[in-house]
């Protein structure tokens, strides 16, 4: 396994969440000046990068059964159908009150993402969900209550779609490397959930640290190259508007130009006050 390599790039004092003001290089190997010094990670894996802090999440319970066996979309309801085993919908994951991030009260769930829009939750294996007619890439995967993805075979389903009248009439397996993006979404509010918030993504016909790598772009201020297909702990977000940009990476860590859906840009909101 190749180190984690840091980049952290600083043109000007950027606004959060800004994007106007990104870089334009393509490389993952942009050089920085003399004061911009990139911080090693440490023996734990942790990334630091200006006011950023990324540390791997700790183990999470395997769900090694878990598995979407079939779906179906009709009339503008999905149904899915999961193995029967540990992994249930609706139910809290054991760990969820030592992970210090975000937790869904409704439980464990399917994130259903169409192209490159943000995830549905979806806490029950049928539900209706309206899809434009066309061409669409579909990626649903099965979540832990704190929306922790499971990075298994059987977990996902990914299938480029085409959708008529609210019904898929077309469907095939999507077979080229890809990236999706998952959290940080919508608004955190209070300190529980802000002081570390959940990096989490779903990549797809690849291995990360040896085909490609994902860059991931904090408000435009820090850049981080992964190489190992886990969560993180994301430290030092400031309240109000945050944004994280995800591009994926070939194996010489340069931009791969024209990819499906890619760089993909998230925005979401920090409020250290008491939710109103």
């Amino acid at each position: 396994m190749r180190k984690l390599f840091i980049l952290f790039i600083v043109a000007s004092v950027f606004a959060c969440g800004d994007s106007s003001s990104a870089s334009s290089d393509d490389s993952a190997t942009s050089s920085t000046s003399q004061s911009d010094k990139n911080e090693a990670p440490s023996a734990s894996g942790v990334l630091s990068g200006g006011p950023y802090t990324l540390t791997p999440f700790g183990d999470s319970p395997a769900f090694t059964d878990a598995e979407i066996k079939s779906y179906s979309y009709k009339d503008g309801k999905f149904d899915f159908t999961l193995a029967d085993g540990e992994y249930q919908l609706g139910a809290q994951t054991a760990d969820a009150p030592n992970k210090m991030c975000a937790n869904s009260a409704k439980g464990q769930h399917i994130h259903l993402i169409i192209d490159n829009k943000p995830y549905a939750a979806k806490y029950t294996s049928s539900f209706e969900y309206d899809i434009e007619d066309g061409e669409h890439y579909l990626l649903a995967f099965l979540s832990r209550s704190y929306h922790e993805s499971i990075k298994t075979p059987k977990a996902y389903v990914a299938e480029k779609i085409m959708v008529k009248n609210k019904s898929i009439v077309a469907r095939e397996p999507i077979t080229e490397p890809m990236l999706f993006y998952s959290r940080p979404k919508g608004t955190y509010v209070g300190a529980k959930d802000t002081e570390k918030i959940m990096l989490d993504y779903y990549v797809i016909n690849t291995e990360i640290g040896k085909d490609h790598y994902v860059r991931v772009t904090m408000n435009d201020q820090a850049k981080f190259i992964l190489d190992k297909w886990q969560p993180y702990y994301v430290e030092g977000l400031g309240a109000g508007s945050n944004a994280i940009t995800l591009s994926l990476l070939d194996a010489d860590q340069r931009m791969i130009k024209d990819m499906p859906l890619l760089p993909v840009t998230r925005e979401f909101s920090v409020k250290n006050d008491v939710a109103e």
